[in-house]
């Protein structure tokens, strides 16, 4: 069993190798950002947070907010557009990295990847997990542009 901080490990070096199999230039900020890496894609750097992620039978979530115990209880810490350009995750159930544009984290700042349909046959405002994989997104079209969509079409 791992503890939360060898999961980060773990998860922060298979993207970091991912990310670096596909061509981009990765590199760690220095201070005290919200973000884990920079993403050197094209001519932007963008940064990006990394996240375990979690398989529930067809599903992948996740969990783009930070979350510590405290006296109170459990202390969640949602990120903004300020902090970071993009989640990147690691599942370790299907080995796979995930990028995710801010834009796409929904309000809850829980995700949920499909791997599989739903048994209900429920087919509108699914989001594939295929669609998100770093080969998908970082790959041949490129996160610059499918960053610079997603923007546009949410404005």
């Amino acid at each position: 069993m791992l503890t939360t901080d060898q999961k980060g490990a773990v998860a922060e070096t298979a993207i970091a190798l991912a990310a670096l199999e596909l061509g981009i230039g990765v590199y760690p900020p220095f201070g005290d950002g919200r973000c884990d890496f920079i993403f050197e894609v094209g001519p932007r750097l963008l940064r990006i947070q990394c996240k375990w992620a979690s398989r529930h039978a067809d599903v992948i979530i996740v969990r783009c907010y930070r979350a510590r115990r405290n006296a109170a209880g459990l202390l969640r810490q949602y990120y903004s557009d300020d902090d970071v350009d993009a989640f990147a995750a690691y599942c370790p159930e299907v080995r796979q990295c995930y990028f995710i544009p801010f834009a796409d984290v929904p309000s809850g700042a829980t995700l949920h990847l499909r791997l599989a349909p739903a048994r209900n046959n429920q087919a509108r405002r699914i989001r594939w997990a295929a669609e998100y994989e770093f080969a998908a997104t970082l790959g041949a079209r490129g996160a610059v542009a499918q960053l610079g969509e997603r923007r546009a079409g949410s404005a």
